[in-house]
């Protein structure tokens, strides 16, 4: 019986409060799951967990594709950088927990698409590094002009990219919140959009894996499922050819 794929989406553990109950909870905003199921795939929800490393092997196991989404700044410490003032504070759980997640999808061929914060994950992971503030590195508030309102910004992609192949090449429009941006570009990231500031604003994997990355939040435009779809397809191709496999291995 054919299934949709399974798309996994990283969360914080953050306190929440309904009725009477004050607990800690796995938060997303609902914007990024409703553009998974929108595109075809189901999602499920990955919040950090104790052991990082083992539950990431078992939890991969059950998905066809990870997203790796917007939050807090990914602790300066993890690049050799010292904490800026503006540095978000830590959340060691969530930052061990999707570099755990990103390896093993890595390992496994497993389709990984970065937003905002996830693509500032991917290149430090990867041994990349950031600006910890952008006012300051290169004088623009552009990116984030606060109040939860996204700010609009124009960047350039690359013509034959895997990124053009969804968006189009050339400018386009996005919704941006942030104030930290990639500095040293991980190698083996290829850099597909730029805005005319020269700030990175896209990264992807050359080859045949799926790693397709923007510093933008894509979640946000409803009349754009450009680059969930693009996700989700590599994740139907790949829960297809692990199907194909399982077959023939059980022949």
């Amino acid at each position: 019986m054919n299934r949709t794929p399974v798309v996994g989406l990283t969360t914080y553990l953050e306190r929440a409060k309904q009725g009477v109950w004050d607990v800690r909870a796995s938060f997303l905003p609902q914007q990024y799951f409703d553009a998974v199921t929108a595109s075809g795939a189901s999602a499920v929800l990955l919040p950090p967990q104790p052991r990082p490393e083992q539950a990431a092997d078992a939890v991969l196991d059950g998905l066809d594709g990870l997203i790796l989404t917007g939050g807090l700044d990914v602790q300066p410490e993890l690049y050799g950088a010292e904490r800026h003032p503006t540095t978000d504070p830590a959340r060691a759980d969530r930052d061990a927990w999707e570099i755990a997640l990103l390896a093993g999808a890595r390992e496994r061929g497993i389709p990984v698409f970065g937003i905002c914060r996830g693509l500032q994950l991917i290149n430090v992971a990867m041994g990349g590094t950031l600006h910890q503030h952008l006012p300051e590195a290169l004088g623009t508030e552009r990116y984030r002009v606060g109040g939860g309102v996204f700010a609009d910004n124009v960047v350039e992609v690359d013509a034959g990219t895997r990124l053009a192949g969804l968006v189009g090449a050339g400018d386009l429009t996005v919704h941006s919140y942030h104030h930290q941006g990639v500095d040293r570009v991980a190698e083996g990231l290829r850099v597909t959009a730029r805005t005319d500031d020269g700030l990175v604003q896209a990264v992807e994997l050359p080859g045949d894996d799926y790693l397709v990355a923007v510093q933008w939040h894509p979640e946000e435009n409803a009349e754009d499922r450009r680059l969930f779809l693009g996700l989700v397809a590599a994740a139907a191709r790949y829960r297809a050819e692990r199907s194909d496999h399982h077959q023939e291995v059980s022949a």
